[in-house]
């Protein structure tokens, strides 16, 4: 289709229209325009989408800002058209749902579908505002007073952290008289110490997310923007400043991970070159072990998201463990902006590593490898993907001297902090 082209290098959902322009099919995506295309450019799959392909007339699309917005806007046309392919191929073990409880301070969860029917039943009849009652397929303690979804293929955990990082809802025993852990990081409003009244709480943490999970993100933003500004004005500069912070992560959400491997597809952009980070560890026999991270675009190096890293864990001298310990500990910043692809210095010793690392975050983004083969005279390349994807193959090829200028500047920067070490000593 002509208009497939001009689909946007972003996320958000796609909608495939039937002849008779009934809407039979919502799906979501990374990349618009990689995802829709890559239905008519390759060969067809058993998969049952693509065996339907024929019925495809019209395809439109509504581009969102992140890739959470993307499953929450398809959960919310699911849930409000029912599209036929959508409801025909449902696996009760892929559907998730969001709850929240209706205790005096709400609880966050996820359920499975097969834990829902029938609330999910007596739901539709009730008002859009997603409020349910007590259904008795929910536990008599746990009553279910908002549901969400459904989210086809998510990763719910990583759904959970994200949700948890912009709205800091409570995971804590009410009023237990001690700090939790989450307090003491500041991402617990104070559920645990009565610092916080469940008005409050319902009115900062979760008020706010409803909003954001029934897809009325420009809306939570005014209201919160003028919220800021009252909060100024009477100078409670803590309240001003949380809502500051709230606001600037919901301007820029990081969440690659959230969708499971079998759902990553076409990860690389077909309309620029792309974002991608290099690691290289540098040691002096088994002392002075540092890692360094670059991170280049399309228009080269970027210094200013640069990152140094001490080894603190690795006894002995062990390049691959090393590498472990600074992608894990690069991995636990959920607020750094993922690449799209990973890039080390190695071979198979340092992509397997780097891909065991990144299975355990949920992270499956490729890995590409480049060690200096025999007598350090040439360059052999590695790569870990989950998915044979000729595009990533022939991207690579493509742009062999790129990812050799990474890896390079990844060696030389981990060499400088590595030096500079040993001078201070």
């Amino acid at each position: 289709m002509e208009t497939i082209k001009k689909f946007p290098d972003a996320p958000g959902v796609y909608l495939f229209y039937n002849s008779k322009n009934v809407l039979i099919y919502v799906g979501k995506a990374t990349s618009l325009h990689d995802r829709v295309r890559s239905y008519w450019r390759t060969p067809r799959s058993q998969r049952p989408i693509e065996q339907m392909i024929h019925e495809v007339i019209n395809v439109k699309y509504q581009q969102t800002d992140s890739v959470l917005e993307a499953i929450i806007l398809e959960g919310n046309l699911i849930k409000k058209f029912r599209p036929k392919y959508n409801i025909d191929w449902r696996d009760d073990k892929s559907w998730n749902y969001i709850v929240i409880t209706d205790d005096k301070y709400p609880q966050i969860k996820t359920v499975r579908e097969h834990e829902l029917k029938s609330v999910i039943a007596s739901e539709a009849k009730q008002s859009p505002r997603h409020k349910i009652a007590t259904s008795p397929t929910v536990p008599r303690n746990d009553k279910y007073r908002y549901v969400f979804g459904p989210y086809p293929g998510l990763n719910t955990a990583a759904m959970l952290k994200i949700l948890r990082r912009l709205f800091v809802y409570s995971t804590c025993k009410p009023l237990q008289g001690k700090p939790c852990l989450y307090y003491q990081m500041g991402q617990c409003l104070g559920v645990c110490t009565g610092e916080i009244t469940t008005l409050e709480y319902r009115s900062k943490v979760i008020e706010p997310m409803i909003m954001f999970l029934r897809g009325q993100k420009k809306s939570l933003l005014r209201k919160l923007n003028t919220k800021l500004v009252q909060e100024s004005k009477l100078e409670n500069f803590e309240e001003a400043a949380r809502l500051r912070d709230q606001i600037k992560a919901l301007q820029r959400i990081h969440d690659v991970a959230l969708l499971n491997k079998k759902m990553i597809v076409d990860v690389l952009p077909a309309s620029r070159k792309i974002l991608i980070e290099g690691y290289d560890i540098s040691n002096l026999g088994e002392s002075d072990k540092v890692g360094s991270l670059v991170v280049f675009n399309e228009h080269g190096p970027v210094k200013s998201q640069y990152k140094k890293f001490n080894i603190y864990r690795v006894i002995g001298q062990s390049d691959v463990d090393c590498l472990a310990e600074v992608l894990e500990r690069r991995l636990k910043h959920q607020e750094w902006p993922l690449p799209h692809i990973f890039l080390v210095d190695g071979g198979k010793p340092q992509v397997n590593r780097a891909r065991k690392i990144l299975n355990e975050f949920k992270n499956y983004l490729p890995i590409v490898g480049i060690a200096k083969g025999v007598g350090r005279k040439r360059n052999d390349f590695f790569i870990s993907a989950f998915k044979k994807d000729q595009n990533l193959v022939q991207w690579i090829n493509n742009h062999r001297v790129l990812l050799i200028q990474v890896r390079d500047e990844a060696h030389r920067f981990a060499i400088v902090f590595s030096r500079s070490k040993r001078k201070i000593k």
